[in-house]
């Protein structure tokens, strides 16, 4: 049964999505993860498709499309095959992209917009340091005004879509931490564009999975931007990160449930498949119990993301609770969801080749980012009163 929020024409933008995968990515997905890079080609057809950034409002070129869209996106994307997309087009057009949106003035709208909608534009987002990850407001790279420029200085890693990227929302800090009323204050946001003296992409990162992603490690060296790229007020950036943070959280918790539904929906297709002393192995009764729990626990996980869903296409309450818990539950699982039906596929499923393998190594990352798990309970902890 459809979920409340799906009209027909969530409908009709899935079936165009999945035919624009199947002709377009499905057939290339794997040698652009052997290439480490998705080409600049896909990017623009997925966009000349409108299929990036469907929110974004008819005035910048997008079809002011509801989360709905955004999610659909997400799921479907992941079982193209292809996590440069699935992962890089995800933190552009859910992650990034707003920042622009809702923080940036009129004249930056309409500056960048109607690229990143057309996919001439690829943006990445840059908050994570060396010596900051889940802790944001331990960021060290500064950015000092001169004139009608910041001098940004620092080092950012971990960047996804850093290498392809024509725009990054820079996490900067604009006042100096021993000057700052708090300790996350002074944090500004700042888009530096590719091209920029002093904006150095320093190197792809060398991954466990995600190989079709392509995650950066950049670096600024008297970078100068201009002050008219200054996303809000200065000094308002934690803020903003804080507010974005939600659908980032929930974008990864919906890419968590759709590899866990395609992982499972891939191995029992596989185990009916398999034979073993006469009979298909999904047919022994371990084997069918474990696909049982994880059709379950699938189940359990659809729920929770269409009900999240539903609520933040609402938009009238806080959502921060709950999907700190989708985020760490989901990617939990579908790294347990992974590990068992690696097992499945036998000695096949530690091969490359397949898919399911290739799966196993992409999904542990989800525990990971966007606020590590543990970050989550944390939230989770206080919101509920337990932290002192």
């Amino acid at each position: 049964m459809d979920p409340r929020w799906m009209t027909p024409e969530h409908k009709a933008f899935r079936e165009a999505l999945r035919t624009h995968i199947a002709r377009k990515i499905a057939p290339d997905a794997l040698k652009w993860e052997d290439a480490r890079r998705v080409p600049r080609e896909a990017w623009l057809s997925l966009g000349k498709s409108g299929f990036l950034c469907p929110w974004v409002g008819a005035e910048y070129g997008g079809s002011g499309a509801d989360f709905g869209y955004s999610a659909i996106l997400r799921e479907e994307l992941v079982r193209s095959g292809s996590t440069g997309l699935s992962e890089g087009a995800a933190v552009h057009s859910d992650i990034s992209v707003p920042y622009l949106d809702r923080f940036g003035t009129g004249e930056q709208r309409q500056r960048w917009l109607p690229g990143c909608v057309s996919g001439e534009l690829i943006v990445a987002l840059g908050m994570s340091e060396p010596d900051a990850g889940s802790d944001l407001a331990a960021i060290r790279t500064t950015a000092m005004r001169d004139g009608d420029h910041y001098v940004v200085n620092g080092q950012k890693i971990f960047i996804t879509n850093g290498m392809s990227c024509d725009l990054i929302v820079l996490a900067v800090r604009t006042t100096s931490q021993s000057k700052a009323d708090k300790r996350h204050g002074g944090i500004s946001l700042l888009v530096v564009e590719a091209g920029t003296a002093g904006f150095i992409k320093h190197r792809q990162l060398d991954k466990m999975g995600l190989h079709g992603q392509d995650t950066a490690e950049l670096f600024f060296e008297d970078c100068r931007v201009p002050a008219s790229n200054l996303l809000g007020d200065e000094g308002a950036g934690f803020k903003f990160m804080m507010l974005n943070l939600q659908r980032e959280r929930l974008i990864v918790a919906l890419g968590a449930q759709a590899y866990s539904e395609w992982m499972l929906e891939k191995t029992v297709t596989y185990t009916k498949g398999r034979k073993a002393f006469g009979k298909s192995i999904a047919s022994f009764q371990y084997n069918s119990f474990k696909l049982a729990e994880m059709a379950t626990e699938a189940a359990v996980g659809r729920a929770f993301c269409d009900r999240l869903i539903e609520d933040f296409i609402d938009g009238t309450r806080d959502l921060t609770t709950e999907v700190s818990m989708a985020k760490w539950w989901l990617s939990e699982k579908a790294n347990q969801i992974a590990y068992q039906c690696v097992q499945l596929h036998g000695g096949y499923g530690f091969m490359r080749e397949f898919e399911i393998c290739r799966d196993y190594c992409d999904v542990r990352a989800m525990p990971i980012y966007a606020g590590s798990n543990e970050i989550m309970k944390q939230i989770i902890a206080r919101r509920m009163g337990l932290e002192e």
